[in-house]
């Protein structure tokens, strides 16, 4: 069997290295990869969003699987174009990736079908969005319309006009600032939580909490997220459940409702606020770091339940996640998010391999030689019976790998062992 994993970053990594564990060991092929992927999969010249190219190559290739595992492929319409040559894909069609590609879509989406969220306001006129927030409560949240990374949300805490004129006037983001979703301001913690669908049956993955400033105690600017943990202790059965009947079916049933069934990894960006859990956003595909600790809790087999999304069996398919724990540390070129270099040899990577999984997300294999080749560089990620066991394990491994220049975070699941502490006093 070929299957063929689409993207170049961690979150394929971790992937990558899950499916191999499948029993009957399928070849596996990435576009285009990472400097760790090359070490066990071939890596194909495209680009994520090279459609066309991903697809033909596929269909001449008689490729058995894809796994389209980036925002922007899905919402170019990747699944779309490989169904069309005959060929299965795990993700979600065009019209429903909308769900994560428009966030003006999916506030309206929550806002049409009672599904809990912030109470919202959109515009596409600079002077209108002005006007609005001098009448506005302190603080909020400016989001651009459209995908920008994951970095297309700015908190304001005294002032928002800066960051309007940011998306609108400067054009910060691109065209994904042209048109701005302006935001209350939701307190409480945070939880992530990835769920598998076949667009009737949800089955929800192990819950995590992402860690997006670059700095300790949670300072610094947004990144695409310096680390992550797994389980979440804010995340109580009781919310879980809540989560479930209140917002997860509800999502599946209004996007049916809609003409847009989704199918694949639908992902729920949720607030615990004082009065219930509400959606901060959807991704529409696995999230990055959240994936290098929910997979390696996973117990039954990821291509399996993969097929099964778009089978539409996944209610008669196990999704089982190990108790214990896991703690991702992102190891990031110094300067990121903003300004870094790249091309600096990695060492320690075989020493932080005997006792964690190293993901790659942004490096490459020049000459032999593992090298930086993007912002966030690698996540180290162990799995322990215990939390507090699980962070030590991960930073243990994580001070044996050296470059110039990296940073990471180190207070890593520091909140989340607070947060249990406070409950249990």
């Amino acid at each position: 069997m070929k299957v063929l994993i689409v993207g170049g970053g961690g979150r394929e990594h971790a992937i990558a290295l899950k499916i191999k564990e499948t029993p009957e060991v399928p070849a596996l092929y990435a576009a285009p990869g990472t400097g760790g992927l090359a070490q066990i999969a071939p890596c194909l010249p495209f680009k994520a969003t090279d459609v066309d190219g991903i697809v033909r190559w596929a269909a001449e290739n008689k490729v058995d699987f894809v796994i389209v595992a980036p925002d922007d492929p899905l919402c170019l319409g990747m699944v779309d174009a490989l169904a069309e040559q005959g060929i299965p894909a795990f993700g979600p069609r065009k019209n429903a990736a909308i769900i994560e590609g428009s966030k003006v879509f999916s506030k309206n989406l929550m806002k049409k079908y009672g599904i809990p969220t912030a109470a919202y306001e959109t515009f596409d006129d600079y002077d209108a969005a002005v006007k609005y927030l001098q009448t506005a409560d302190m603080p909020i949240v400016v989001k651009a319309h459209v995908l920008a990374l994951g970095k297309g949300v700015l908190i304001c805490r005294d002032s928002a006009v800066e960051a309007v004129a940011s998306m609108m006037k400067e054009a910060k983001f691109g065209a994904s600032g042209a048109r701005v979703v302006i935001e209350e301001f939701l307190t409480g913690p945070e939880v992530s939580v990835l769920a598998f669908t076949d667009g009737k049956t949800v089955k929800p993955m192990v819950s995590s909490m992402d860690h997006k400033r670059a700095l300790d105690h949670d300072e610094g600017l947004n990144t695409g997220g310096m680390g992550t943990i797994a389980p979440n202790p804010c995340y109580t059965p009781e919310l879980a459940q809540r989560c479930m009947d209140e917002i997860f079916l509800p999502t599946i049933a209004a996007m049916n409702a809609e003409g847009r069934t989704f199918t694949g990894c639908l992902y729920f960006g949720l607030m615990m606020t004082p009065k219930g859990p509400k959606v901060i956003e959807y991704n529409c595909r696995f999230g990055d770091p959240e994936t290098q600790v929910v997979l390696p809790l996973l117990k039954s087999d990821l291509l399996t339940i993969m097929r099964a999304t778009v089978d539409g069996t996944l209610t008669d398919t196990p999704v089982e996640f190990a108790s214990g724990a896991a703690c991702c540390v992102v190891l990031a070129s110094g300067g990121y998010p903003v300004s870094y270099k790249s091309g600096y040899p990695i060492s320690g990577l075989d020493e932080a391999g005997k006792t964690a999984t190293v993901f790659h997300a942004g490096t490459k294999l020049v000459d032999g030689q593992i090298v930086t080749a993007g912002g966030r560089v690698l996540g180290v990620t162990a799995t322990a019976n215990t939390l507090e066991a699980a962070i030590d394990k991960a930073y243990q491994a994580a001070d044996k790998i050296t470059f110039t220049d990296m940073h990471m975070r180190r207070d890593i699941g520091q909140r989340a062992l607070a947060s249990r502490k406070e409950s249990h006093s």
